[in-house]
């Protein structure tokens, strides 16, 4: 099998990595990354859970190569967070209960900084519609409605 030497940035840290001309991006990132917050789910772009961001747009890693991150930046659940300090959505997720399993958790983390990015203040159809790549088995989606609605309020306001 053919591979490929890929140079991309992931979370702010460059990689310079050889990778299968097949491999996945969520098995880069799984595999040679060790970054196992990214989720394979249904593996053909319906769920969501390996939902991440590629040069800040909301891509599902399932559905993309490897190779095709060459001279890209990425960011993965892991990347979000400040050291200790949690990113707002991720605060906001905890504290709303917009996790049951946790299993979908980081693909709808990721959806939402994308939604957020381009529309700050949403309502709560613009949330629904925004999300609605992402699946999740557990919850109902109302507490990540919600958890989305209150980082939106906590990033815009500082409250």
């Amino acid at each position: 099998m053919s591979t490929h030497r890929i140079h991309c940035t992931v979370n702010g840290e460059a990689h310079a990595v050889d990778v299968p001309a097949r491999r996945l991006l969520a098995d880069f990132l799984r595999e040679d990354l060790n970054l196992t917050g990214t989720k394979r789910g249904c593996e053909t772009g319906i769920c969501g859970a390996c939902s991440v961001l590629l040069d800040g747009e909301v891509v599902k890693s399932c559905l993309l190569l490897a190779v095709q991150v060459d001279g890209r930046s990425l960011t993965t659940i892991e990347g979000l967070a400040d050291g200790d300090r949690l990113h707002p959505l991720q605060e906001a997720f905890m504290r709303c209960g917009g996790l049951q399993c946790g299993y979908c958790t980081p693909g709808f983390v990721m959806a939402s900084c994308d939604l957020l990015a381009h529309n700050p203040q949403p309502s709560v159809d613009e949330v629904r519609h925004g999300l609605g790549g992402n699946l999740c088995r557990c919850t109902g989606y109302t507490q990540i409605v919600e958890s989305v609605l209150h980082a939106a309020q906590e990033m815009n306001h500082g409250h």
